[in-house]
This record gives structure tokens, C-alpha cells and sequence, in this order.
């Protein structure tokens, strides 16, 4: 297994990091300075230069990165050319924290009560351990959703992301039925957010805004990516749970740690939920062993209807 110790720089704040070409900055030489005088906050922001060394400048002289263009609702189906996205939940590192829902429920504005990222609490059989397992949508490469949906709203990009166009969708939920690994979700009543975002149009890059009577899910936060970054759940997590990347290059990341997909899922013994269905996901399981917390610790924050699921 190889750990190559890549930093952010790389995968997640590419774009900001590579303008921070001074260790320092001073009145004169400041890479980050407007075209006019602006007020200082007090407020610094530490970068990472491109020679690697760390640097702090006020807020103020940050220039705001210029958004990506619109993309048309073809190329959002389409996918990013050349990828294939996969992700890797190490089982061992998992306490149940749920900063990965929390994240992800907050920024696709996921109705209260309802989670795209469920964390379940297994127990294989009354003589081993309970864990916990966070699920997510598995983004098979032969998904069930996408066969039996009527209308094309469920659909498969060439980069192996599974999304759903909520334009298109009428609520029939037979993709919900078909899932397997029931991580669908429907939008029983309108999701609460801002109006502002209630009034863009929709995308099916960031899955907002969501719409009273179609269905939701995980999407691999594929307007992350498209930028660089990892998706929310991933770098949201304190413990490093989440590994995601591109199965081409054979390199997943969870933003502090870089592994080659191939070795980790080898030498750690890495699995795919319900194999036998042939549905194929892409998100693959690192068994709990030698856990870094016990399962204890986490279970204040489940409801107890909900622990251990065989």
C-alpha cells in the first residue's frame, strides 16, 4: 500500500493555493491584493505557498475565485470525460459522528428528519462485534434505479456518478423500490431552504434546490469535484472515514492521506455491499478491524430503534 503523503494543494484548494507563489506578504509584493485599497478585517487566513511553506494574510486581500460557467443539463449528464469516480469507507475509523450527514444534509438542503447518508449499526451475528457503517448511494455500475425509471430522471454518467434530474422526475419511486440498498429518499414536502436558492434553477450537479414529490439521494457532490474538491462528507469527516477518487488514476484521498486504490482494497481486504446482485457498486468497504474507537462511543448519538442491523 502506498501512502504518498499529498497535501491539499493537490486535490482539494488547487485552484487558490497555486496564486500563493511568496512566502510572504508584505504591502508591496502581496499576490492577493485588489486593484484598490480595501479595509482590513483582522481576520487572517493561513495558505500554503507553492514551495510549500505556510503563510497568513489578512481576509481582505483574498480575490474570490471565479465561479465555473453554467453547465448545460447535457454536459451535467454527461460527467466529467475520462474519470471514474469511487469511494472507500474504512470501517475501522468509523465512530459515528455523523458530521458526514450533518454536512451533506446542510449543504443539499436535505428536509429535516430525512438523510441522503444513513450510519447504520451492524452486528453480523450475536457472537461478533457491532460496528457502525455509513451508507451512502453505491453509484453501481449496473444500477436497477436507472433500468426502471419511466421517464430518464435517474441516469448513469460516463464518469460512473449516478444522478437524478429533478426536472424530469413525477415521483412514481420505482427507483426506490429497485434500490437495493434503500438510500433513496422522497421529498414528501417541500425541503426548507433560502429563497434565493429555492428560486435557481436546478442542478443536476449539486442536487439542489430539491423539489416537493421527487426523490433525492447521495451524488458524489460531482460540482465539488468538477473544481477540485472532495465531496462534503469527505472532508467533512474529522477521522478520515471517507476515501474518494478516480478508479483510472488508482488514487482515492481523503484529503490528509493518498493511497492506490488497487493496493488499499488488496491489502486491506476492501468489499462491495451485496455482491451477489451483480449491480456493481463503486463504493467499496474496509472491514473493522483493529478499530480505532470502540463501538461504544458512538452509540449516544443513535436512536436505539436503530442499532444492530444484521
Amino acid at each position: 500500500m502506498e501512502n504518498t503523503d499529498k497535501s491539499r494543494r493537490e486535490f482539494l484548494i488547487s485552484g487558490l493555493m497555486a496564486t500563493a507563489a511568496l512566502a510572504g506578504c508584505g504591502e508591496n509584493n502581496n499576490p492577493f491584493a485588489p486593484d484598490q485599497e480595501v479595509k482590513l478585517t483582522g481576520e487572517k487566513v493561513k495558505l500554503l505557498s507553492v514551495n510549500g511553506e505556510i503563510i497568513e494574510i489578512d481576509k481582505a486581500f483574498l480575490k474570490p475565485v471565479p465561479d465555473l460557467p453554467t453547465l448545460s443539463n447535457s454536459e451535467e449528464r454527461k460527467g466529467i470525460p475520462g474519470k471514474k469516480f469511487a469511494m472507500v469507507i474504512d470501517l475501522s475509523r468509523c465512530k459515528n459522528l455523523k458530521k458526514c450527514q450533518s454536512a451533506c444534509n446542510h449543504m443539499h438542503f436535505v428536509h429535516p428528519g430525512q438523510s441522503w447518508i444513513k450510519v447504520l449499526s451492524m452486528q453480523d451475528s450475536e457472537q461478533s462485534s457491532p460496528y457502525w457503517q455509513p451508507t451512502t448511494c453505491m453509484h453501481c455500475d449496473e444500477p436497477p434505479c436507472v433500468k426502471v425509471c419511466p421517464v430518464d430522471a435517474t441516469f448513469k454518467r460516463q464518469d460512473g456518478i449516478v444522478a437524478i434530474d429533478s426536472d424530469r422526475c413525477v415521483g412514481c419511486r420505482f427507483c426506490m423500490a429497485a434500490c437495493p440498498y434503500s438510500t433513496r429518499v422522497f421529498n414528501w414536502d417541500a425541503p426548507e431552504m433560502p429563497e434565493e436558492v429555492a428560486k435557481q434553477h436546478y442542478s443536476c450537479e449539486t442536487s439542489v434546490p430539491q423539489k416537493k414529490g421527487t426523490v433525492g439521494k447521495c451524488d458524489f457532490c460531482p460540482d465539488m469535484v468538477r473544481k477540485g474538491a472532495l465531496p462534503h462528507c469527505v472532508s467533512a469527516c474529522p477521522n478520515g472515514v471517507f476515501l474518494f477518487g478516480d478508479i483510472n488514476e488508482d488514487s482515492v484521498t481523503n484529503g490528509a492521506e493518498t493511497f492506490r486504490f488497487s493496493d488499499l482494497i488488496k491489502d486491506k481486504a476492501g468489499y462491495r455491499l451485496m455482491e451477489d446482485l451483480g449491480t456493481k457498486p463503486s463504493v467499496y468497504y474496509l472491514p473493522p478491524v483493529s478499530r480505532n474507537f470502540p463501538y461504544e462511543t458512538g452509540v449516544e448519538n443513535q436512536n436505539p430503534d436503530d442499532l444492530h442491523h444484521h
